[in-house]
């Protein structure tokens, strides 16, 4: 079963209105978003030392980094002057958009905080499935029943001094870090077992080909030569009527 038609049974997915604030903002450069959790969020990746938990209240979501495969996804404070994690993240599919911005999150044990699943932006298919430790990806998929995403590399879960480039060697581990899931019982599977492929794209399967787009040597220029000549007698004409008013 995929992963995201497994999880609309069990997380949590609230449109922006509900859980989250109203007046979201984006900006489709960078996908900014300004999300307002209600109660306290257990986000994956690097992270301040102290905020494995958001607390509620405002939050600003960004793309750092976009590669064809993977994001590197950063959460900021309401002022955008602190760099609360960056998150390793893989685009997964949905089948309908919405104009509101979608977040899911994983099911926990009652008394614990929800657990940031994935962030979908206003008018896109595609979403961020975010990716977690192993550990904690165990964890968040017995008590989910469902699988989650993870890493077997060796990252930093915390760091001092927050990451504000791309070029810094944790997001480079980021980008290179293998990535799979890991099924309730405990067994690993390959990414593409669990995160849903786009369809056949439309567009591709509409697009014209070399042949197409390109006119058959057998096409004959006498057309164009025909209306060259009707617009040289009209001109002529013009030129003549004009001579015999002078």
């Amino acid at each position: 079963m995929k992963l995201l038609t497994a999880a609309t049974s069990i997380t949590c997915m609230v449109l922006i209105g509900a859980i989250l604030a109203p007046d979201a903002k984006a900006d489709d450069w960078n996908r900014k978003t300004v999300i307002t959790f209600s109660g306290p969020v257990e986000i994956p990746g690097v992270h301040l030392a102290g905020w494995g938990v958001l607390p509620a209240g405002t939050y600003v979501f960004k793309i750092l980094d976009s590669l064809s495969d993977r994001h590197i996804v950063q959460i900021f404070n309401k002022d955008e002057t602190i760099i609360y994690a960056t998150i390793l993240a893989i685009p997964n599919y949905r089948l309908q958009a919405t104009d509101k911005t979608v977040v899911t999150f994983s099911e926990r044990p009652a008394g614990e905080p929800e657990a940031l699943r994935a962030w979908f932006y206003p008018g896109r298919n595609w979403g961020e499935e975010f990716v977690y430790p192993k550990a904690k990806a165990i964890a968040l998929a017995k008590a989910g029943n469902v699988p989650v995403l993870f890493t077997p590399v060796d990252i930093p879960v915390e760091v001092a001094v927050p990451i504000k480039s791309a070029a810094e060697p944790v997001v480079f581990e980021l980008k290179r870090a293998p990535i799979m899931a890991i099924q309730p019982t405990g067994e690993e599977v390959q990414l593409a077992l669990v995160v849903t492929p786009p369809p056949a794209e439309k567009a591709s399967a509409m697009a014209p080909t070399p042949e197409a787009a390109t006119l058959p040597a057998t096409a004959s220029s006498l057309p164009l030569i025909g209306l060259a000549g009707l617009m040289a007698l009209a001109a002529a004409f013009a030129v003549r009527a004009t001579a015999a008013r002078i």
